[in-house]
């Protein structure tokens, strides 16, 4: 029977000692089981997650290991769907925890004591636009593309040191608009934690984003300053996250209908801009004032810092250059370090089906076979033989050839 030749196996073997690695290190099972993610009876929690965890190193979906036969689970699909659908998981804290544990034991000991540590907030489109029967399915604005799509805003808190970056936790936001949500939400029990899910999916950014940032500070999570864009830059929102024991760095609209206290007066960003002299000469910095946020009676200083924010357009053909040259770099060492010959459950049942053994091991014994032919048709000499195999060698590319030599 004829082989196709995989080179899978140690590769699989390698990223499965680093996934084990990294569980026993971090104690992935405790974190799900802090986050109510445990059952009393049936397939351990811990089983289903690793093999979703698993199936984006494998290159195959589920479904398409169940339908080819091969790495398929010992439980079937439904219990890794009743898993995904247990509202009692809290997948906020399971991820804060998770990361609060990288961020003590990895990367905290590593940095310095005047390093700054910081929160960052960010939302993105979550699109759904061929789901018409997703729960809390919306119409959201998207400000990138200026148009609305169906799907969500994922909030997302980040930490970084400058050098890292971790994702802490995250939510799917819907729309508190009733006009928008294509779907409402699924009723559920209001004393489990899918109800509060649900419930905080419907706030508004401001609102969920100081949600996830006291699950961070309960973590315990080393962080001085919190970073956002305008969005999120309001008096409301700097007070709360200022009542939480952080300062904020964030861009600011240039709004007429925010003010800030400026000599004792409330002025907008613009008013107080033209109170002022403009620097001189091109710094991208025009000038810097202090100013105090007023909420409520409440006072907090802050520096309010005017920059240009003009883009060259030599300036945009330049990054996107940039841009190209990573992915090309990054396309050749894919090519040099895969063979995906092809695509489609034909291909996957049938590689599936006959490979035993690697490409490495199948291309060394054809090529014996090949030298001991030459020397038992042929009158070539041993030293003429070697000298012929050496010059075919050569020809193979340098990732080949240092494969063949390496085993």
């Amino acid at each position: 029977m004829n082989k196709s030749i995989t080179q899978a196996t140690q590769n699989d073997k390698q990223i499965s000692k680093s996934i084990k690695r990294f569980f026993t290190r971090f104690h992935v099972s405790s974190a799900l089981k802090a986050s109510n993610a445990y059952k009393k009876k049936g397939v351990p929690v811990m089983e289903i997650f690793q093999y979703l965890f698993l199936l984006i190193f494998s290159n195959r979906s589920m479904y398409m290991n169940l339908i080819t036969g091969r790495n398929t689970p010992d439980f079937a699909k439904d219990t890794v769907y009743r898993f995904m659908k247990m509202i009692q998981i809290n997948w906020i804290r399971f991820t804060t925890i998770l990361s609060a544990r990288i961020i003590r034991d990895a990367i905290f000991p590593l940095d310095s004591e005047e390093r700054a540590n910081v929160f960052i907030i960010d939302d993105s489109m979550f699109e759904r636009n061929r789901s018409k029967k997703a729960e809390l399915l919306a119409k959201v604005y998207d400000h990138a593309k200026h148009k609305y799509l169906f799907g969500f805003r994922m909030l997302t808190l980040g930490w970084s040191d400058g050098s890292s970056f971790l994702p802490v936790n995250s939510i799917l936001l819907s729309t508190e608009n009733r006009k928008n949500r294509i779907n409402e939400a699924t009723e559920v029990d209001k004393r489990t934690v899918g109800y509060k899910r649900r419930k905080l999916s419907l706030e508004k950014g401001t609102q969920a984003m100081l949600t996830l940032l006291d699950a961070a500070k309960k973590a315990a999570i080393p962080a001085k300053y919190v970073l956002f864009d305008s969005w999120f830059s309001s008096p409301r929102t700097l007070h709360a996250v200022k009542s939480m024991g952080y300062d904020v760095i964030g861009m600011v609209k240039k709004t007429p209908k925010m003010f800030f206290r400026y000599n004792d007066e409330d002025m907008s960003l613009t008013s107080i801009y033209n109170k002022n002299k403009k620097r001189r000469g091109r710094s991208r910095y025009l000038r810097s004032v202090m100013v105090d946020v007023v909420k409520d009676g409440e006072i907090i200083p802050a520096k309010v810092v005017y920059v240009r924010n003009s883009l060259s357009y030599d300036a945009m053909t330049a990054h996107t250059a940039v841009v190209f040259t990573r992915y090309m770099m990054l396309s050749l060492e894919s090519r040099e370090s895969n063979d995906n010959r092809s695509l489609g459950e034909l291909f996957l049942y049938f590689s599936d089906e006959m490979s035993d053994i690697t490409w490495i091991q199948a291309f060394q014994m054809l090529f014996q076979m090949f030298r001991r032919m030459l020397s038992d048709n042929t009158e070539l000499s041993d030293e003429k033989i070697a000298e012929l195999a050496d010059a075919f060698m050569n020809t193979h590319p340098v990732v080949l050839k240092t494969q063949l030599q390496a085993s």
